[in-house]
């Protein structure tokens, strides 16, 4: 498939594409829309921001315009992705077309997507909680449904997904179209394709695990006291839109609220927002007027925004595959973008598993980043002029005699000189012959018995007396001079 033109296609569908630009098709379409047309289940996988929707939206619409009585759904892991899923779809339905849609997402209002199934919108995107809230409420009719997607698929099975994807698919028929697109294929989702899926077409078009190679990957080793200054200082050294991910959502809102003291552009996207604040925050980033955009992983998939310059991962992702889908919102479309990643000493395990993830042939330099680290705190790097002391000197064998002979006889001389070392004018301290007994005894007798010893420290407690010890037993006899100073203090008046 070399282009659009070529392919059977209906010319509505033809001439919405070409007014849209769309002439030579990215690797995943070029192999997804031939087989999708000829009505074959696909198990697909690629990169992410390679044009997996439109892969899947093309022949989505040329069935449902052969076929008028047909409905197709689309089910995506988040808001988001189902908003940038609809919006694609409906940049390609023209006014010849003519097929209405509805977008079942959580978060918006329940009335107005009743009123879109009122209308017999036959396309159908949304996520899989609302979905089943529709199909509780009976508003949602699958009966009909001949083409099912299923986007991002291992992420929706991450998020835990599972059982109300499930129960969808129990409404839908057997006789309809499969097609399920992920960007990992792990255990769970062969299980799912081989339980839903008839005799699907394997696709994949490159390492699902290596990055975009217009991607310009970065490491920076900081400390967690000084991570924030880092992130400042990368903030002026960078040009355009920066894309920031943190782990958790208290993290963005309170590091949202920190920059904008600090006069910096920010706002911050997860999943505690409303859907219409999330729409405000990401149409304010894309049209340029917030430049920077802390997100949680909530962003990792399907945020597609061309002017993402730059990608900081100010946290590791807790899962290695987070970290391609991630870096992956930069060099969207062809062009190119840069990704920085913060590491600290605690996050070598996870870099080691990001990098066998990408790289299987990975070996790790054991606690390289833990040493580098330490290094630079105390200021020996790599490129540090002083070197340790056994590169100073070399010794030879008769060096090393000498040197120890020396030690020797310094140590024989300072223990001959602490021997010979006293203390002059040293006073003698004595313990007392006679301790005063102490203890408890019933013999009431025992307590009239004086003894010599204590009857001769009472006569000299008599004797001893304080010198120059003046006693004053009457007031007569106190010095004339002697007064009372008398203070006299203001009585407040109230």
């Amino acid at each position: 498939m070399e282009n659009f033109t070529s392919i059977k296609l209906e010319e509505s569908l033809k001439h919405s594409l070409t007014k849209m630009n769309f002439i030579k098709p990215t690797p995943i379409q070029g192999m997804a829309i031939p087989v999708a047309l000829e009505g074959k289940d696909i198990l697909g996988t690629a990169q992410t921001g390679t044009g997996k929707t439109l892969a899947f939206s093309v022949p989505l619409i040329n069935k449902l315009i052969l076929d008028k009585n047909a409905f197709a759904l689309v089910m995506c892991p988040t808001r988001e992705l189902a908003t940038q899923v609809m919006d694609a779809i409906k940049s390609i339905i023209s006014d010849k077309i003519n097929i209405r849609t509805a977008l079942l997402i959580g978060g918006e209002s329940m009335q107005k997507q009743l009123r879109q199934l009122g209308n017999r919108s036959r396309i159908i995107v949304g996520t899989p909680g609302r979905i089943n809230d529709h199909l509780k409420r009976k508003s949602l009719n699958l009966t009909a449904t001949k083409y099912l997607v299923l986007d991002e698929t291992d992420r929706m099975l991450d998020m835990g997904f599972t059982p109300q994807i499930e129960m969808v698919l129990k409404f839908v028929p057997k006789n309809h179209q499969t097609l399920l697109f992920s960007a990992t294929l792990p255990q769970n989702i062969l299980k799912i394709s081989e339980r839903y899926l008839n005799k699907p077409e394997r696709i994949s078009t490159g390492a699902t695990s290596i990055p975009i190679a217009k991607i310009k990957q970065e490491t920076l080793q900081v400390f967690k006291e000084n991570k924030y200054d880092q992130l400042i200082d990368q903030f002026l050294l960078r040009k355009g839109s920066i894309l920031v991910f943190v782990k958790t959502k208290r993290n963005a809102d309170k590091m949202v609220k920190r920059l904008k003291e600090e006069g910096h552009s920010a706002d911050a996207i997860h999943g505690d927002l409303r859907q219409s604040k999330r729409d405000r925050v990401i149409n304010s980033f894309r049209k340029g007027l917030k430049r920077i955009l802390i997100a949680t992983d909530v962003a990792a998939r399907g945020l597609d925004i061309p002017l993402i310059q730059h990608v900081i991962n100010y946290d590791l992702p807790q899962v290695p595959e987070d970290y391609v889908h991630r870096i992956g919102r930069t060099a969207r479309a062809g062009s190119e973008g840069s990704a920085l990643t913060f590491l600290t000493p605690d996050d070598r395990s996870m870099w080691n598993s990001i990098n066998k993830l990408i790289d299987p042939n990975f070996k790790p330099a054991p606690g390289s980043l833990r040493r580098d680290l330490k290094n630079k705190r105390r200021g020996k790097g790599q490129n540090h002029k002083k070197r340790k002391f056994r590169d100073k000197k070399k010794f030879n064998s008769k060096d090393k005699i000498k040197y120890f002979e020396k030690g020797r006889q310094d140590q024989s001389k300072r223990n001959k000189e602490k021997k010979d070392f006293v203390f002059k004018g040293k006073k003698k301290f004595f313990k007392k012959k006679h301790k005063k007994l102490t203890g408890f005894t019933n013999n009431p007798k025992y307590f009239e018995k004086k003894t010599s010893e204590s009857s001769s420290s009472e006569g000299e407690k008599k004797r001893f007396g304080f010198k120059n010890k003046k006693k004053f037993k009457r007031r007569e006899n106190r010095p004339k001079k002697f007064t009372f100073k008398k203070h006299n203090k203001k009585r407040r008046q109230f």
